[in-house]
């Protein structure tokens, strides 16, 4: 090929060659690096970018995966463990053999690999002998895999450039709620081995979806093989996403435990967080960023004078979202006055209010903007589905056309509230309405020439 060559000039030309290769389909970018070295090289960037770990007992073990994430880690920047609760994760209670009694099991992580240059040497992984032979014989080898923290260390090394971490741990089943599996030791491996790697790129976190007690097992707090230094890695994450599963019952006493596991989890970030997003899957739970005002947590201790919880404040955050969550109005004023100096947008989606409505939720508005202009210029996002229905052709009796619209709010945002209170322009709601859902277009019925005969009524000419 000549060097003047078009094809050759896109292709060297950084700008033009990421930009295609940008918007190929991942599953085109294989053929194209098998075409030449050159589009191999430039390929595996985009090819290798995201990467999906389904855990699973050789996962971070087998030679030949790890050989191939060594040559491939250093392109890879966004990183999703999936770590579903599945019946192989499920642990039963560790049982003597001889006497039939429960066991003791009391977990220590092992950071670095045990000196096996001799025999007599040799340290045990799970304390003593004995109870690494029970373990060995009575669990998975899921288990196993998940405490084997240096295998995590050697996989999360390979990939220095990495900075978005996703992990998913779906499937609890609500009686499992507080009873450790096998998923909650790979949790704590990963967070050692997050801690241990120097990912500075690191700035992105996403729990979706994560059990309750899973925060508790990626707090960086003492214990679970913890290091003086295990802060500055978490203190790195500028973006939270969490997804958490609602398994408790409606009862406050019931999700107490959880929801201060939760609220510790989030102080970890509170200084340098800049966006946040919390959602409840399943039932409406309490809003995490309010626990200090929450009927769960006050009042709880017997004593006279019990401790309250201190509010949740983030010194940096911009943006925020809460959704299916129920709570009280004062809540939502208290943290718009809490965080008004950095705060720039938030979100709150199916909220239910125990008390007070939304007049009385974003009343400090109007102290912070210094008028109730705010008020004639926010936006309103909903779902208009168009449904026509058609009593058929040819009546006998007099034809009847109905049009029906559902409306259903979503959401409402609120942004820029530093100094003046400006709201974000978007198409009017009337504009939305000419699109028709594929609801209302199930609701078409008969020959084409009736329906251009429905649509020239007099029904639809506001449309």
């Amino acid at each position: 090929m000549s060097q003047g060559s078009p094809f050759l000039q896109f292709w060297l030309t950084d700008t033009t060659r990421d930009a295609f290769l940008s918007q190929v389909h991942k599953d085109d970018l294989p053929a194209i690096r098998l075409a030449c070295h050159d589009f191999g090289v430039r390929a595996a960037p985009f090819l290798f970018r995201d990467l999906t770990i389904a855990f699973r007992p050789s996962s971070f073990t087998r030679p030949a995966r790890m050989a191939a994430l060594e040559r491939i880690g250093h392109h890879v920047r966004k990183v999703t463990f999936n770590a579903p609760h599945t019946p192989e994760t499920f642990l039963p209670p560790l049982l003597d053999p001889v006497s039939g009694e429960e066991r003791l099991f009391i977990y220590t992580p092992q950071v670095h690999l045990p000196d096996t240059s001799g025999v007599k040497a040799r340290i045990p992984k799970y304390g003593t002998w004995e109870v690494t032979d029970l373990l060995i014989k009575q669990y998975s080898p899921l288990f196993h895999a998940a405490t084997d923290i240096p295998s995590f260390i050697r996989a999360f090394s390979a990939m220095p450039l990495l900075t978005e971490l996703t992990i998913c741990c779906p499937g609890q089943e609500p009686t499992q709620s507080y009873r450790r599996s096998a998923v909650d030791y790979a949790l704590i491996s990963l967070r050692i081995a997050i801690e241990n790697v120097s990912l500075t790129g690191l700035t992105t976190l996403s729990l979706s979806p994560i059990h309750p007690a899973g925060v508790f097992y990626l707090r960086p707090a003492p214990g679970y093989g913890m290091l003086p230094n295990s802060m500055r890695r978490w203190t790195q994450i500028r973006s939270l996403v969490i997804r958490m599963d609602n398994n408790c019952s409606s009862r406050c006493d019931a999700r107490t435990d959880h929801l201060k596991l939760l609220r510790s989890y989030l102080q970890t970030f509170s200084h340098k967080l800049t966006d946040l997003s919390f959602c409840w899957n399943g039932m409406k739970g309490p809003c995490p960023l309010s626990l200090d005002s929450e009927p769960c947590l006050v009042g709880n201790s017997p004593s006279a004078n019990p401790v309250r919880t201190q509010p949740l404040k983030f010194h940096g955050l911009r943006y925020m979202q809460v959704e299916n969550a129920i709570m009280d109005a004062s809540q939502i004023s208290t943290f718009i006055l809490q965080h008004r100096r950095t705060i720039k947008e938030f979100a709150y989606e199916h909220i239910a209010f125990r008390t007070g409505n939304w007049d009385d939720a974003l009343a400090p508005l109007t102290k912070i903007s210094g008028s109730e202009k705010w008020k004639d210029q926010q936006l309103e996002v909903m779902d208009v589905p168009l449904v026509l229905r058609d009593a058929g052709p040819q009546p006998t009796t007099v034809e009847r056309k109905e049009l029906v619209l559902e409306l259903e709010p979503r959401k409402r945002i609120w942004p820029k509230m530093k100094g003046k209170i400006g709201l974000e322009k978007g198409s009017s709601p009337a504009s939305r309405l000419e699109k028709v859902g594929s609801r209302g277009r199930d609701f078409l019925r008969g020959t084409p020439e009736h329906v251009k005969k429905l649509l020239r009524s007099s029904v639809l000419s506001w449309i």
